[in-house]
């Protein structure tokens, strides 16, 4: 390319020289033998003038007398009747430019001067003119050498991007270069990296909390298939069958959920439910684990509370802070319901040491975590909590106190609205 920019550049110049130049030598040409004529013509009348006045004074008109009216390297010839002719300087030889005038007294006066010096002149103004295009050419060429190299170089970094983001480093360089149209290329191929890294990361994202989502679920699942192939009792393998099949159903539904939150975050398919169902579905999931550790759950608040959202949404949430609870906590967790305006509340704590004071309000940032953990749990049980249209906060850190906030919708009014606790 910078070959050809060069090439382009110069062709131009030298058709522009080409048509001008030649133009211009012709002109010039022309005007230099115009002149050098026009100075043999002014000469020759002044020497008749000259010759003229010292005839009507009766003065000597001699060679002598006229030599410093006649130029160098001009030849000069006075012709008075009935007188020898006056030679003034050296005839030239070869071709001249000669000019002849008739004085009032009869005299002729013939100035000449060689061709040569018309020539000479000429060669001086082309040698003028040809410094002037070859200075031309050599700023044209370097001109065209800065101009390559300033689109050259861009296209050069340009092509780097395209073959970086192709190969899946997808940075953006934000460099300009000063021309608008590989600027606007630039603009594009940034932009196209910022998307490239959003969706990356919305990949490796949807990756990790799938994998942290369906974790327990599967691993529950995988305790209740082994509970099945040690028994031999049939009642207990249908009943082992059907947890086995609701948790197959949650799994799905923890699957669609995180794909439609990867596609659009604000997507979802809210309902109305009853806050009781799924607290007392996760009781029964998370009772044998807790029970494996030496440890108890349990519930308490007001009961027969409805909320507006997704189920299975608020259960992964509520299996998050369980979790949290059993792998960071310690003693007795609790779950405990309540109303606060047209919001229902489930507050999960545990008698562990708490949140550290150095983590506070990051502990809903990914990869933060006070222990060896992945530091996913909670920033996806937000995420999914704010997906619903409610929220996730942690309302005392010592000892931890998280709470999900819900839309509530009101049920009429019944015996069973009063504080009581649930199942343990």
């Amino acid at each position: 390319m910078r070959r050809r920019l060069i090439q382009s550049t110069l062709a131009v110049v030298l058709v522009v020289i080409a048509v001008f130049g030649v133009s211009l030598v012709i002109v010039e040409t022309r005007t230099i033998s115009n002149s050098a004529q026009e100075r043999v013509d002014s000469e020759a009348i002044r020497l008749a003038g000259i010759v003229d006045s010292r005839l009507f004074a009766a003065e000597d008109v001699t060679a002598e007398i006229l030599r410093d009216q006649v130029g160098p390297d001009r030849y000069a010839v006075i012709r008075i009747a009935g007188e020898k002719p006056i030679e003034v300087g050296s005839k030239p030889s070869g071709e001249v430019i000669s000019s002849t005038e008739t004085g009032e007294e009869g005299e002729t006066v013939t100035v000449q001067e060689p061709r040569s010096s018309v020539t000479r002149e000429v060669g001086r103004t082309l040698l003028i003119i040809g410094l002037v295009a070859l200075l031309a050419v050599i700023a044209a060429v370097l001109l065209a050498i800065r101009q390559a190299n300033k689109l050259a170089s861009p296209l050069t970094d340009l092509a780097e991007t395209a073959e970086r983001l192709g190969s899946g480093d997808p940075r953006p360089r934000h460099k300009r270069y000063g021309v608008p149209e590989l600027d606007r290329v630039a603009d594009v191929l940034d932009s196209s990296a910022e998307r490239i890294a959003r969706m990356l990361t919305a990949e490796r994202r949807l990756a990790a909390d799938a994998s942290h989502q369906l974790r327990t679920p599967l691993t529950a699942l995988s305790m209740r298939l082994e509970e099945i192939t040690l028994t031999d009792d049939p009642d207990t393998v249908k009943e082992e069958a059907n947890v086995a099949l609701t948790q197959v159903e949650r799994l799905t539904d923890v699957v669609e959920r995180l794909l439609t939150n990867s596609r659009d975050p604000r997507a979802g398919n809210a309902v109305t439910f009853d806050l009781d169902e799924v607290i007392q579905q996760q009781l029964a999931e998370w009772r044998p684990a807790y029970r494996s550790a030496g440890r108890a759950i349990v519930s308490s608040g007001k009961r027969h509370l409805t909320a507006v959202g997704t189920p299975g949404a608020v259960a992964q949430v509520l299996a998050a802070l369980i979790e949290n609870s059993l792998m960071h906590g310690g003693g007795t967790v609790a779950l405990r319901t309540r109303v606060t305006g047209n919001q229902a509340v489930i507050e999960v704590t545990d008698e562990g040491p708490g949140v550290p004071a150095d983590l506070g309000a990051r502990i809903f940032e990914r990869t933060i975590s006070g222990r060896n953990s992945t530091g996913i749990g909670l920033a996806v049980a937000r995420d999914l909590a704010e997906a619903d249209g409610g929220r996730l906060e942690m309302l005392q850190a010592q000892p931890p106190v998280f709470g999900l906030f819900l839309s509530r919708t009101p049920l009429k009014a019944t015996a069973l609205d009063d504080d009581e606790p649930m199942v343990r």
